[in-house]
């Protein structure tokens, strides 16, 4: 029974998780359709298309449903470095803590028919399009709860009931495909969108420009979505890119530099985006962007970068304070009830670690499963091509 009790919450979408005080509950039912105007922190900045207007409307619902899905998301990650460093986490884990407003304001932006595809930083993304936090975790440890059954990892979530075709770990590769479920909208003349994600260390593949081109000639609803962290692994973007004004890559295609710190700033280019692409074609976002961690968790972050650097990010542009600061400008919620909200949250997470660790491993005949297609009588050799090591269902 406490098990089950215990999972209710965490096996809800994030925004439909939020717990409500008395104060916040009594604010909701009657203000929830008054508008608050916010402007967004910087300008836009567009290449071959007019920028859409920097204010933006909420209301005292949404403000506090970005604070508790990035204070989630953050919270996530935070676990999820103790855990690889426990060594319950194998192989590669790429964190995205300080990249949260872009999943949320994203998310906030469009529905789950509009698809996301991106790479291997991955883990906010999937919460952010209805993915839960035993899902993320079990997946994490590889058990066989996990959202790819155990068997992707940190690189290769996936939730395609929700539109998300997953992490990918070929570096660039998944533009590409982004660009194919553009083509599969337009075929079947659905009035929905693929976003593209990459990051700043991607933008100079060579499949990326081919792609763009097969989707500028035919028209295609794809939105590519540069999160410019400003490091490709170790590499500052200046000594890797002679032009690191990635909104402008297109050269023939529309781009949109934003603040992908300012998570009304991403919702604000992503609706904008949506509605050129159903017209005119593909359009590239530039998301400029910060994570707080290194590349992955192999990497400590501070070889290549200072921690003067990081601490000043932290202090001036992170996201989830620009929303705590929005919220109690305007009277939504109290600092202490923002604090138990991130209690909460921190003890959804413990209890979403903890029934993940409860979750089995896969059975070793999932090894199998999933690489060729079923009925085919595929057969497994050794390398002397003499013994049948396993024949494939």
């Amino acid at each position: 029974m406490a098990l089950t009790h215990r999972s209710t919450n965490l096996l809800k979408p994030l925004s439909a998780a939020v717990p409500f005080t008395s104060s916040l509950r009594r604010l909701f039912s009657t203000d929830d359709a008054t508008a608050i105007t916010v402007e967004t922190s910087v300008p836009f900045t567009g290449h071959k298309c007019d920028p859409p207007p920097r204010t933006i409307d909420t209301t005292p619902k949404e403000l506090m449903t970005f604070f508790r899905d990035m204070a989630t998301m953050r919270r996530m990650e935070i676990a999820a470095d103790s855990l690889y460093k426990a060594k319950l986490i194998r192989g590669f884990c790429h964190l995205y803590d300080g990249q949260e407003a872009v999943a949320v304001g994203m998310e906030a932006a469009i529905t789950k028919k509009d698809c996301i595809i991106t790479a291997y930083r991955d883990h906010c993304i999937f919460l952010g399009r209805g993915g839960t936090l035993v899902e993320a975790f079990t997946e994490l440890m590889g058990r066989r709860d996990g959202c790819s059954r155990g068997k992707g990892g940190s690189m290769h979530f996936y939730k395609k009931e929700s539109g998300f075709y997953g992490g990918h770990g070929i570096v660039g590769a998944q533009v590409p495909l982004g660009i194919g479920l553009a083509f599969a909208q337009k075929y079947s003349k659905e009035e929905h969108v693929a976003f593209a994600l990459y990051g700043d260390g991607a933008a100079n593949q060579g499949q990326l420009f081919e792609a763009l081109n097969m989707a500028a000639l035919w028209d295609l609803p794809a939105i590519l979505v540069c999160e410019n962290n400003h490091y490709g692994m170790g590499t500052a973007e200046w000594r890797a890119a002679k032009s690191p004004a990635y909104y402008k890559r297109g050269d023939y295609v529309p781009g949109l530099k934003v603040d992908g710190m300012d998570a009304f700033a991403v919702k604000q280019a992503c609706k904008f985006a949506k509605e050129h692409a159903l017209k005119n074609g593909p359009i590239i976002l530039e998301m400029d962007t910060y994570r707080y961690h290194g590349h992955s968790m192999s990497d400590p972050g501070s070889t290549y970068r200072t921690r003067d650097e990081i601490s000043g990010v932290r202090q001036e542009r992170d996201p989830l304070e620009r929303i705590r600061k929005l919220i109690l400008s305007h009277d939504i919620a109290t600092e202490k009830e923002l604090k138990d909200i991130e209690k909460e949250i921190r003890k959804e997470v413990d209890e979403a670690i903890a029934q993940a660790k409860e979750s089995p491993m896969p059975d070793p005949s999932e090894l199998f499963t999933n690489v060729y297609v079923k009925g085919f009588g595929v057969q497994s050799f050794g390398a002397d091509r003499k013994e049948v090591r396993a024949i494939l269902p």
